[in-house]
């Protein structure tokens, strides 16, 4: 992938650093190179960190400055979570990533022809799928080709989608304060995180859509409006199925064996409580995933584990994530339960966002959001005919958000 265009969140904290660092190396410092190959060591850098608490307040940990290497890397990283900056109290934008069953034929497709950012992020995703894949997401895409329903070409393809959506909001001036992904929604939250570069999660996720893919099929997916709790005695008995989500206070996805679905449907049924089959072609997060676990984590294991960069929400443990994503984390996240809600509530707790980007080529987790009473929630792309207007209006309404003030004076 081509070097980011140079980074104008943080420009303040950015010529701050450059200043205390050339102060104790004694000689000027290029932004992008890490720090350690100037020579700073852990005196000089528990120096800085005293230095920065003194200027800025408890602002970041003695750690992010090894997670965060670089001058720009840091800066940006400071100017996010630095509640003194100008516009500070304006909009604080997190991104939560879409799973799978939002995908359709042609997703994305006017953006794509409208937008050159969105393009030539969409491109390089394109190209890094393409020794999996054995075709073009974009081609797939341009032709509305209904293959993209096929596991195989789903996964990787909302994957692209929604990275090239993200970095298109990046470079655009709206960088998140935190991410989230629901499902296979992870695999772009992490790699916008920075736990995964963007080359390795193509083959983490073309391998893992493939592999679903030669399942034998007959499980299902049924959503019922019933807390965990309310659900966990009936699915303790039928050993074929498990909770695969749990989207809200009472929104919760079962997954697994059909009759043991209708089995459960039936008795929910005496109670007065209404289930909807969703259209899947796999049981995604149940028992019926196991025969996938061990080749997945022999792909797995040869990526290298990263650390997020942003506060990386995961709806595999339902908390902040701030620990290496090693193989062990993507092969439990097949079969386990998405804990969206659970994550959601600690993003708003602790992040305090005051807007959520839904990433994702259509809007799907907006009413479990607002249903939680969280921020506003903005769709990226509100209809299948999403264009570069309505990416504009979305950077619009984020328009105050963390560049605002720095943009404004550019």
């Amino acid at each position: 992938m081509p070097a980011q265009e140079p980074d104008r969140l943080g420009g303040a904290h950015r010529e701050w650093l450059l200043e205390r660092l050339g102060h104790y190396l004694g000689r000027p410092v290029d932004d992008s190179v890490p720090m350690t190959e100037y020579g700073l060591d852990s005196v000089a850098a528990l120096s800085l960190y005293g230095d920065i608490e003194e200027e800025f307040g408890p602002l970041i940990d003695l750690d992010d400055i090894r997670a965060y290497p670089t001058v720009r890397e840091l800066a940006r990283h400071m100017a996010v979570r630095d509640v003194r900056r100008p516009g500070a109290d304006r909009a604080r934008a997190a991104f939560v990533f879409t799973g799978q069953g939002c995908q359709y034929p042609g997703m994305t497709s006017a953006l794509y022809l409208d937008s050159a950012a969105y393009r030539g992020h969409l491109d390089e995703v394109a190209e890094a799928l393409h020794p999996y894949l054995g075709l073009s997401v974009v081609d797939l895409l341009l032709s509305e080709d209904p293959r993209i329903h096929l596991t195989a070409f789903t996964q990787p393809a909302l994957f692209a989608v929604e990275y090239a959506l993200a970095r298109t909001l990046e470079t655009s001036g709206v960088v998140p304060v935190a991410v989230l992904g629901h499902g296979i929604g992870e695999f772009a939250a992490a790699t916008v995180a920075g736990a995964l570069n963007p080359a390795d999660a193509a083959k983490l996720i073309a391998m893992r859509g493939a592999f679903m893919q030669y399942l034998p099929s007959g499980g299902g997916m049924m959503a019922a409006c019933v807390s965990p709790s309310e659900i966990a005695e009936l699915v303790v008995g039928e050993p074929g199925v498990g909770i695969s989500a749990v989207n809200a206070a009472r929104a919760t996805v079962l997954s697994g064996e059909v009759a043991g679905l209708e089995r459960i449907e039936a008795e929910l049924a005496t109670r007065g409580i209404k289930c909807r089959h969703l259209p899947v072609s796999h049981a995604f997060n149940s028992p019926l995933m196991e025969p996938v676990v061990p080749k997945f984590e022999a792909v797995a294991r040869r990526i290298p584990a990263g650390t997020p960069r942003v506060p990386f929400y995961s709806t595999v443990l339902g908390r902040l994530a701030s620990e290496p994503l090693y193989a062990s984390y993507w092969t439990e996240q097949l079969t386990s339960p998405i804990r969206f809600a659970d994550a959601a509530r600690g993003m708003f707790g602790q992040q305090t966002p005051t807007h959520v980007v839904e990433i994702g080529p259509r809007p799907v987790l907006g009413p479990y959001l607002r249903r939680m009473g969280g921020p506003a929630c903005i769709p990226m792309c509100p209809r299948p005919e999403t264009d570069a207007v309505d990416l504009a209006g979305v950077i619009s309404a984020l328009g105050a958000g963390p560049l605002a003030a720095e943009l404004a004076g550019a």
